[in-house]
């Protein structure tokens, strides 16, 4: 294995000259500690521990570019960095028959848990459409009032007509309400009656999704995203639809990719102590529905990640090989929190009528229940923006500059191909000469404080996944890619500040993409695809014995090098 190199770099994933909207206050070293509120207070505390406050904000740290090369990722403009802002894209609140929280509980503890922005994703129902949808806006402004230095995006989460679930989310404005109550109406599952694996179902999906691309085209919203949730729970989400998302709205892309590690990751905590179920509730096995190609491996998670992200040389690399860009993300599907103490209120909880739960209270005891965790507490997806903005993520999300942790494993991740007076990162794609020499640089920040189970985690390992760029699946339904394989595996033999990797692709003659993984090492196992593919991969979680904090992994999206 190779080993990081010995020189450390100053670092923050907050780079304060990004245009737009004015940084946070908790980012701000200008704004004094006194004039913070008490969850600004919390944050910056955060980045303190962290290392990621002070000069390193201001000199651009790590982000910094080089002093000449130009920038070659598709759908960027910056030369230097990017304002890496934490957030979550699939959170529930009262409006949710199966939820407890109000928004603002949920905004405040992902606020305290340091996210910068999240989407609140109601479920889909007859309920939600008729009245959920309305009822909850009025909340989600508040909550973006109160929590001026978070992005509190409304959505919803869809039942993918012939599928699983998905969100969708829009862009702030005065029809951000009429335009999701609009779709779900329309084009929900669950509304429409639509669940069964059927070519008319799917095709209804599809539709749903063209409508999206319309009210932006339309200038009803200003953008619209889309990304499938818990892709491989219950099997339903076929490669062919996967692929029929991804390809259905080229001239403003809508479904942009899927969760790469679903919520509910206290599920599997041994029973005594928790639910005694599966990480994520991935206990399930194939129905009716289901694609029949899928393994029984695809139906667990493997060290908290969907078997579609998690296996090496897979489904994911079998997209990414196409050259399509099509990203993963992390969430927390908080629904009711693993040792919260509140339950909902009232026996005239009467969800039907009102379209909400009543108003949590406190319960007088500890729920060893629930496997979720509020947002931030234990998994985030960070996305690399141009400035702090609800349209920055969006683009940010779109042009898959994102990488995802657990267990606040690693503090900041900075990720570049460069070649031939160029560069890209990712979700980039660096055009270069054939026959140029290309190297990876990465330098991560390691964790400079205790996550919030209250020990300081250590990255142990980093993989880099190379694959080559293949061209359009001629079968739709594939879910292999051949080429893609842990190329070089970088022991860390640090346990705090900076370290840079690189990896030398040598004279690049094909085109080729590159991921990066990460682990803690507590857990491994010889990949799906065997050693010569992954030698160490995540394990399969163990149903009802799967402590989510003693398997952390980080997972970036790609970067694409294409010689011509």
């Amino acid at each position: 294995m190779g080993h990081t190199h010995g020189h450390e770099h100053g670092h923050h994933h907050h780079d304060r000259e990004a245009a737009g909207a004015p940084l946070p206050a908790a980012f701000d070293t200008s704004v004094p500690d006194e004039a913070l509120t008490p969850e600004q207070q919390s944050r910056r505390s955060m980045l303190r521990r962290a290392g990621l406050l002070g000069a390193g904000l201001a000199a651009g740290g790590v982000l910094a570019g080089a002093a000449t090369p130009a920038y070659a990722s598709t759908g960027g403009r910056r030369r230097d960095g990017f304002l890496w802002l934490a957030g979550d894209h699939h959170i529930h609140t009262q409006y949710s028959s199966d939820g407890k929280y109000r928004v603002r509980d949920q905004v405040r503890q992902g606020a305290a848990h340091g996210l910068d922005w999240m989407v609140i994703t109601d479920h889909g129902s007859e309920t939600h459409a008729k009245i959920g949808v309305d009822k909850v806006n009025p909340d989600i402004r508040e909550a973006r009032d109160a929590y001026e230095d978070t992005l509190v995006f409304q959505g919803l989460e869809w039942n993918i007509p012939a599928a699983e679930h998905g969100t969708v989310f829009v862009h702030p404005g005065r029809n951000e309400v009429a335009v999701l109550k609009q779709f779900e109406t329309d084009y929900d599952g669950s509304v429409k009656n639509a669940s069964d694996s059927t070519p008319a179902n799917e095709a209804l999906a599809i539709a749903g999704l063209n409508f999206l691309s319309e009210q932006v085209q339309r200038r009803r919203v200003k953008d619209i995203l889309m990304l499938a949730n818990h892709p491989a729970r219950k099997g339903l989400d076929s490669p062919h639809e996967i692929r029929a998302w991804r390809d259905a709205t080229p001239s403003h892309r809508i479904a942009v990719g899927f969760e790469g590690a679903p919520g509910h990751q206290g599920g599997g905590i041994e029973k005594t102590y928790g639910m005694g179920v599966a990480r994520g509730l991935y206990d399930n096995s194939p129905s009716a529905n289901s694609f029949v190609g899928y393994p029984p491996e695809s139906y667990r998670t493997w060290g908290g990640f969907d078997w579609m992200t998690a296996t090496v040389g897979g489904l994911w690399d079998s997209l990414l090989a196409e050259g399509k860009p099509w990203w993963i993300t992390a969430n927390s599907d908080s629904h009711q929190v693993y040792t919260d103490t509140a339950v909902r209120g009232g026996p005239d909880s009467d969800f039907t009528a009102n379209g909400r739960h009543t108003d949590p209270v406190y319960g007088g005891r500890i729920d060893l229940t629930q496997g979720d965790y509020w947002p931030g507490q234990y998994s985030r997806t960070h996305v690399g923006s141009d400035g702090f903005s609800y349209a920055a993520v969006m683009d940010g999300i779109r042009a898959g500059r994102v990488w995802v942790d657990h267990g606040q494993l690693v503090s900041g991740l900075d990720a570049r191909v460069s070649g031939g007076g160029r560069w890209a990162t990712l979700g980039g794609a660096l055009h270069v000469r054939k026959g140029t020499r290309v190297t990876l640089t990465v330098d991560l920040g390691l964790a400079g404080g205790p996550n919030w189970a209250g020990f300081v985690p250590k990255v142990a390992r980093v993989d880099v996944i190379q694959g080559d760029v293949t061209g359009p699946a001629t079968d739709r339904d594939t879910i292999t890619a051949p080429t893609a394989r842990v190329a070089k595996s970088y022991e860390v033999d640090k346990s705090a500040g900076t370290v840079r990797l690189t990896y030398d692709l040598g004279a690049v003659d094909r085109p080729v993409y590159v991921r990066l993984r990460g682990t803690d090492g507590n857990r491994s196992a010889v990949g799906l695809r065997g050693a010569a593919v992954d030698p160490a991969g995540p394990a399969v979680d163990v149903l009802g014995d799967a402590d989510p904090w003693t398997d952390l992994w980080f997972y970036s999206n790609p970067v694409w090098i294409l010689p011509s």
